[in-house]
């Protein structure tokens, strides 16, 4: 299980990297009235879920270290 939860856990982190990476850079911006406004088009699921991922990942190995 200890492997099982590392695994989850270094897998949830790359990907939230990757994932929010790819969201940040995927927003326009255009000039308001001197001020730039930033509009988002990013889909967030798969940072959303890589997070969860990382996070059973990281409950696993602390409930191992536990017993």
């Amino acid at each position: 299980m200890k492997v099982f939860g590392t695994i989850l856990t270094v897998v949830g982190i790359i990907g939230v990297v990757v994932f929010g990476i790819q969201a940040a850079n995927n927003s326009e911006t255009f000039s308001l009235l001197g001020l730039d406004v930033a509009v988002s088009q990013a889909n967030w699921t798969p940072v959303i879920v890589s997070g969860v991922v990382a996070v059973i990942g990281i409950l696993i190995l602390l409930l191992k270290k536990g017993k």
